[in-house]
């Protein structure tokens, strides 16, 4: 009987762990998925944003911020401090690609994509593993109904 406690406990500790590890990543990944959708639902219904200088543009970095933040300024998630945003348009055939215009014209894109830069890097800790890094990366393709 206590050999058998003595086999099967280590498995049980792992399986615990690592069913706790999943859920981190899995709250940790909807988290960002959440922010990266909010940035870009934010972003699609303003007027008048410059998609052709989006780092300098006052309503698009508000809006951006406002996704990563809470209320009192404090970032949601520690290391998230700027999203990626792309306007996308279709072509003739429907396919999707990036919208041309600048720096002549302000482009009407179809669609903003909104992704973190470089992903978010978690590490997964199981006991008697070396941390193994998996890299997180959601996106959000949110249709535009603004004034460019």
């Amino acid at each position: 009987m206590i050999l058998e406690a003595a086999m099967l406990i280590p498995v049980l500790l792992l399986l615990i762990v690592g069913t706790v590890q999943l859920g981190k990543i899995t709250y940790e990944f909807y988290t960002i998925k959440k922010m990266v959708w909010a940035a870009g639902r934010q972003l699609s219904v303003q007027q008048g944003v410059n998609f052709c200088d989006l780092a300098n543009d006052a309503t698009a970095q508000a809006a951006i911020n406002s996704a990563l933040n809470d209320p009192t300024g404090t970032p949601i998630i520690a290391g998230i401090t700027t999203l990626n945003v792309s306007t996308e348009c279709a072509d003739s055939t429907g396919a999707m690609g990036p919208c041309a215009g600048c720096p002549d014209a302000n482009p009407q894109p179809g669609f903003l994509l909104v992704t973190v830069p470089n992903g978010y890097n978690v590490n997964v800790r199981i006991p008697f593993l070396n941390p193994i890094p998996i890299t997180l990366n959601p996106y959000a393709l949110v249709p535009f109904g603004g004034v460019s």
